[in-house]
C-alpha cells in the first residue's frame, strides 16, 4: 500500500469544508497576510470578506509588519464631490468604486446637527489636513485608523496663503504662511507639544510668491521665489530662513519642487522665453548642489499640458507619490506623471464619476494608508 506521504497531489483528500469553514477569522487573516501583495490582490474578487480586508486596520497592520505594502491611492478633491473623495488605485491602475467619506470624522455642530464645511489642504504619510473655517480650526485625520484631532487656529481672525503639512515618525508639523493680520509671519504647530510657535517675517525671502506649498527635504521646507527664480528654505526646528546660492537652469518660465521624502530633491520647470514654455524638463539636485537634467517631457505631451494651463502656471502644482512625480493643474481633471525609475511619462485618465460639466478646482493628493500614523 502506498504511504500517504507518497501519494500524488491528485489523490490527496479534498479539504473538508466542515472543518475549514470554521477556521477562526484571526487565523485566516494571519494566513492571508503572509501572501505576496499581488497574490492577495488577485484573491479580492473571490468574496466580499477578502475585499473588505483592504480597509481592515488589523489586517493592514499584520501585512505591513511583514515589509509589504498595500494599495496606494491618488485621491481627488473637487467642489462637486462634497466630503467625498474618489480614489485611483495606483498599483492596480484603475479607479475604485469606493470613495472615502469624511463625514464620520467631522465634529457635529449647529442646532440641526450638521457637519461644518471643510477644505482638504494637504496630505503626508497617510494623514490628511483639512481646514474648518467655521470652527476656526484645522482637522488632522487618519482615514485608515478612523482617528482625528482638531487643531485650533493660532489666532483670530486667521487668514493664511500657504500651508505645508509634514508627517514625521513621532508626530507631525503644520507650517502656515500668513500675510494678512499677522505681519507676514510664519506659524508652526508641533503635535508633540500640541502648541503653535510664531516666527519672523518671510517677505524679504519669498517676495510675493508665498502661495506655493513648501516641499519637505532634509528637515527644512523648500520654496521657489518669483522671478528671477531662486530657492529658499525654512528650517522647521530653528525657524531660520535661508536663500540657496546654487544656480538654477536657464530660460525657466516656471519652477516647482518635489522631494521623494528621503534624500532626493527634484525641480520641474518650463523652458522658453517671454513666459511661454516650449518644453518641460526634470532636474535632480546633485551632490555638488548643482541641478542635473534627468528627463525631458515628450513634445506632444508638453503641447497638451501647456494648452491645459493656457500659460498660467500659477495653477500648476506637483507632488511625489510612490516613485512618481505628479504634475497637476487646478483646471484639468487629469494628472501628468513621471515614473522616475523608468523615466517614462504618462497621463492618468479622468475620474469616471466626475460630472460631464466639470469645472476648475481639481486637487490631487497622495494617499498611502498608514495605520500607525498618529494624529
Amino acid at each position: 500500500m502506498t504511504p500517504k506521504s507518497l501519494q500524488s497531489p491528485s489523490r490527496l483528500p479534498e479539504m473538508d469544508p466542515a472543518i475549514w469553514s470554521r477556521l477562526p477569522e484571526e487565523l485566516l487573516e494571519h494566513v492571508l497576510s503572509c501572501l505576496p501583495l499581488k497574490t492577495f490582490l488577485n484573491l479580492r474578487s473571490t468574496c466580499k470578506h477578502f475585499k473588505s480586508l483592504m480597509f481592515s486596520p488589523s489586517f493592514m497592520s499584520k501585512h505591513t509588519t511583514r515589509g509589504s505594502h498595500f494599495s496606494s491611492f491618488l485621491l481627488l478633491s473637487h467642489p462637486q464631490f462634497y466630503q467625498q473623495f474618489p480614489l485611483y488605485d495606483s498599483i492596480m491602475g484603475s479607479w475604485r468604486h469606493l470613495a472615502l467619506s469624511l463625514s464620520f470624522l467631522l465634529p457635529v455642530t449647529g442646532s440641526n446637527g450638521g457637519s461644518p464645511s471643510c477644505s482638504l489642504l494637504s496630505s503626508s504619510n497617510g494623514l490628511f489636513c483639512f481646514s474648518l473655517p467655521s470652527s476656526n480650526s484645522f482637522l488632522v485625520c487618519n482615514f485608515l485608523a478612523k482617528s482625528s484631532r482638531i487643531v485650533e487656529f493660532p489666532s483670530y481672525p486667521f487668514a493664511f496663503e500657504s500651508l505645508a503639512f509634514v508627517s514625521m515618525p513621532f508626530g507631525y508639523k503644520i507650517f502656515v504662511l500668513c500675510s494678512k493680520f499677522s505681519s507676514n509671519s510664519v506659524f508652526v504647530y508641533d503635535s508633540k507639544v500640541h502648541s503653535w510657535q510664531k516666527f519672523d517675517r518671510f517677505e524679504p525671502i519669498l517676495g510675493d510668491n508665498y502661495r506655493q506649498e513648501g516641499v519637505f527635504f532634509n528637515g527644512s521646507l523648500y520654496f521657489t521665489t518669483s522671478e528671477p527664480f531662486s530657492i529658499a528654505c525654512f528650517d522647521l526646528e530653528s525657524g531660520r530662513w535661508e536663500r540657496l546660492d546654487n544656480e538654477l537652469p536657464g530660460d525657466l518660465t516656471f519652477v516647482r519642487l518635489v522631494s521623494d521624502g528621503e534624500n532626493k530633491l527634484y525641480l520641474i520647470g518650463g523652458v522658453g522665453r517671454n513666459g511661454i514654455s516650449r518644453s518641460m524638463k526634470l532636474w535632480e539636485l546633485g551632490d555638488g548642489r548643482n541641478w542635473i537634467e534627468v528627463e525631458s517631457l515628450p513634445e506632444m505631451m508638453c503641447k497638451k499640458f501647456v494648452s491645459v494651463c493656457y500659460h498660467n502656471y500659477e495653477r500648476v502644482y506637483c507632488f511625489w507619490h510612490q516613485g512618481m512625480i505628479c504634475i497637476c493643474c487646478y483646471t484639468w481633471p487629469e494628472i501628468l506623471y513621471c515614473k522616475v525609475s523608468r523615466r517614462t511619462w504618462h497621463w492618468l485618465p479622468k475620474c469616471p464619476s466626475l460630472p460631464e460639466k466639470w469645472s476648475c478646482g481639481f486637487r490631487w493628493f497622495s494617499f498611502v494608508p498608514e495605520l500607525y500614523a498618529t494624529v
